[in-house]
């Protein structure tokens, strides 16, 4: 590690603080010291450095600890590595990006081989994949840069800027600006390493319990003890059976028979009476209904599931919370997926969402989607699917022409350049953007996973079972594919390695959404309908007016999990299911003419990825204003500008993407146009 400092150009001081006392994790610099030393560094560096040192100096003393040194070493190590000249301060900032991109390329690396067997379909699973998956190679690193001090050189050099000075500052910001404010993001609390490495198994450990919890839909009987669904369908909760639901708005035989059924089966999972055997286990019959297990036609005693998908939650919190005392400002994991990592804070979020839900809007596209299924609505119509092009094509024929397509993830791998070409890039920039992507089968409902490094690859995961790709496979596919041109555009493309990726996940889910958008242009087929606007959308609105209200429930979850600290799983089950209906109540029940529905708890990203549902309604509010710039616009040459943009703040990225902030009423207004129009 300590070649670093010796590459750069200033001298650096290096020491290892040899001599261990208790209470090492004591704060250990007075204000009253860290304002001697700014004087101090003034005097020698001159006037124009202040603003600079002062900053530097106070943020590298919050962070300097009993263990790092003396108030008298402090003031040595800052003399020793301050940077004043920008040509240093230059060299310095390129070679330090230069080391974190091998650093986190190949922690990247290591961390794909070590869930892949986790992630993707390599066979029968092994205990011991579980723990090495469980495993975060890079949870100490941050600890280690502390103790040989390049944490401070750059806390001291590229201090961070709060929220507030990103928006009104960044506004003016060049590339070079916003890259330093980057690095200055990345020491800006102490963790211990073995709580970081308490959260990644926390949340690694949900993750392998959502990733096998599949439901044996051949399995399942009717209450008069048919079975209705395919003999060796599998579907993931909550992902595949969601999707299922939405498949069969156009299966009129029996499609509202299988919807109920997935209902019922969610229901189950969401109040934990599932019988525990039935989960990923074709060995037992199933009827959800009455909740009864069989075994060659025989009913057998069994046990629920004992409240484990509450306790993966709990874990996660306790970890997570674990943390908060190392975290001065963002002092709650609430704030710190918030204000810290989506840098939008949760009480903007959540009055927007309050808006969006609240809208007059809703109850007449309500009506609209009644009126169209010919029956009251039922609360799985959360999902309904019927605006689509798709909804009108029967998914068998669908999953015909994916299944022969793409019978493999090396098809769909080799083909990423004809879609990449089908959506407007040239020849040659479609194939380099598809050389930096590899397509592999997932265990689970799928993912993408960009690179950390240029060298690197972004992986495209999606579900192939034996009969090859079907259509719910390659709708979640060109998803991903949206998510992995992101990953590929914003680290390639970006000026500096500090700015690469999005400013938060929901602009990454925009671009994933605008390439699903496209998914049956992709397989060749037309939609000539002439309302094809109006009911696109429709469909964004009835999409965004869903999984907003799943984001209410997350975002209040979180904060009785902070008011009631020491809940149990079971305890946490009652308050999600009280949740889930309080918020249903509130912006559903007078839409769907139904009340204390808990249906918006099933959603898997509550236990494995907590508080990330936001990011997808900010997503479709984004992808929204997006779709609207790019009318009449090169899609390509436009995606290439919007998103090498790299990490900027929501607001400053998407003044500079289509000259607006991120706003509900570009939706509203387009939904009630769109509802005149249908009212014809």
């Amino acid at each position: 590690m300590k070649k670093l400092f010796l590459l750069l150009s200033v001298p650096f001081l290096l020491w290892q603080c040899t001599t261990k006392k208790p209470n090492m994790d004591t704060p250990n610099i007075s204000k009253e010291s860290a304002k001697k030393v700014t004087v101090q560094l003034v005097d020698k560096f001159g006037e124009t450095q202040k603003e600079r040192i002062n900053k530097g100096v106070n943020h590298a003393a919050s962070l300097w600890r009993t263990s790092d040194g003396t108030e008298a070493d402090f003031a040595a190590f800052c003399e020793g590595n301050f940077i004043a000249k920008e040509a240093d301060l230059d060299l310095a900032f390129n070679k330090i990006s230069g080391y974190f991109e091998s650093i986190w390329g190949h922690f990247n690396e290591m961390s794909l081989g070590l869930t892949e067997h986790m992630h993707l379909s390599t066979g029968d699973k092994h205990p011991v994949d579980d723990m090495f998956a469980a495993y975060s190679p890079g949870a100490h690193i941050s600890s280690d840069f502390y103790t040989n001090k390049i944490a401070f050189v750059i806390a001291l050099n590229f201090p961070p800027f709060t929220l507030e000075e990103k928006n009104s500052k960044g506004k003016d910001w060049n590339s070079k600006e916003w890259a330093y404010a980057r690095l200055g993001d990345v020491f800006t609390s102490r963790v211990p390493s073995h709580l970081s490495q308490a959260a990644s198994a926390a949340e690694t450990n949900a993750d392998i319990y959502i990733g096998d919890y599949n439901i044996k839909m051949g399995h399942l009987l009717n209450d008069k003890g048919e079975k209705i669904f395919p003999e060796k369908m599998s579907l993931l909760t909550h992902w595949n059976l969601r999707d299922e639901i939405k498949s069969n708005y156009s299966n009129k035989e029996n499609g509202q028979e299988k919807q109920e059924m997935i209902y019922k089966v969610m229901n189950r999972i969401i109040d934990q009476s599932i019988p525990e055997k039935v989960i990923n286990n074709p060995e037992f019959d199933w009827d959800p209904y009455a909740n009864k297990l069989y075994k060659d036609g025989n009913e057998v005693e069994f046990t629920s599931e004992p409240n484990t998908r509450y306790l993966q939650i709990v874990n996660s919190f306790r970890a997570l919370k674990a943390i908060d005392e190392y975290e001065p400002e963002l002092n709650t994991y609430i704030k710190r997926k918030f204000s810290g990592s989506m840098e939008i804070p949760q009480e903007e979020v959540e009055a927007l969402f309050d808006t969006y839900l609240s809208s007059p809007q809703a109850k007449e596209v309500g009506k609209l989607i009644s009126k169209r299924l010919g029956r009251d609505l039922r609360p799985f119509d959360i999902w309904y699917d019927g605006f689509k092009a798709r909804s009108s094509i029967d998914a068998n024929k669908l999953n015909g022409i994916t299944q022969k397509k793409y019978p493999n993830a090396k098809a769909m791998e080799k083909d990423l350049v004809n879609m990449l070409l089908d959506l407007g890039w040239e020849k040659e920039r479609a194939a380099s953007i598809a050389s930096k992507i590899a397509v592999d089968p997932a265990r689970g409902s799928g993912h993408a996973w960009g690179a950390q490094m240029k060298t690197g690859k972004a992986h495209l995961r999606t579900r192939i079972p034996e009969t090859g790709m079907d259509y719910k496979g390659y709708n979640i596919a060109v998803h991903e594919l949206g998510h992995n041109v992101e990953q590929t555009i914003s680290i390639q493309d970006v000026d500096y390695y500090m700015l690469n990726g999005v400013p938060n996940t929901a602009f990454t889910e925009a671009l994933a959404f605008i390439f699903q958008a496209r998914d049956l242009m992709l397989l060749g087929m037309k939609d000539n309908n002439p309302e094809k606007e109006y009911l696109k959308t429709l469909d964004n609105f009835w999409s965004m007016y869903e999984i907003m209200g799943v984001s209410m429930v997350d975002m209040k979850v979180w904060k009785w999990l902070y008011a009631n600290p020491e809940a149990n799983e079971a305890q946490l089950k009652d308050a999600v299911i009280n949740i889930a209906k309080e918020v249903w109540n509130k912006y559903y029940a007078d839409v769907f003419g139904i009340k204390d529905e808990p249906i918006l708890a099933i959603y898997s990203h509550m236990v494995a990825s907590p508080l990330y549902l936001s990011a997808y309604p900010y997503g479709h509010l984004v992808d929204f204003q997006v779709e609207q710039h790019l009318k009449g616009k090169d899609f390509s040459d436009e995606v290439d500008r919007i998103w090498k943009q790299g990490r900027l703040t929501p607001n400053v990225w998407m003044n500079r993407a289509v000259g607006n902030s991120v706003s509900n009423d570009p939706v509203l207004t387009s939904t009630t146009k769109a509802l005149k129009h249908m009212a014809k």
